[in-house]
């Protein structure tokens, strides 16, 4: 698991709930940009990872398992 794909998976599951990421932020009670594009780096080029905290909710508000979550994170799996 890398800061690529830990972002990815998010968009995954976004996706995979019919939702934007921004609709899988709000209907996880997050503000509306935790997860734009523009959050994934720092100014300074520095790779930001999501909070445990930010993991979790997401994981809750879609009803999903951690072991679920993390088939998102598989680099070959393109169905999603």
């Amino acid at each position: 698991m890398n800061h690529t794909t830990i972002w990815l998976a998010i968009r995954r599951l976004a996706k995979s709930r019919g939702l934007s990421c921004s609709g899988l932020a709000r209907f996880s009670g997050l503000d509306s940009t935790t997860f734009n594009k523009s959050k994934e780096f720092s100014s300074d080029g520095t790779p930001r990872w999501p909070s445990c905290a930010t993991i979790a909710k997401i994981i809750d508000a879609t009803h999903i398992s951690l072991g679920e979550f993390a088939q998102f994170l598989e680099p070959d799996n393109e169905n999603y």
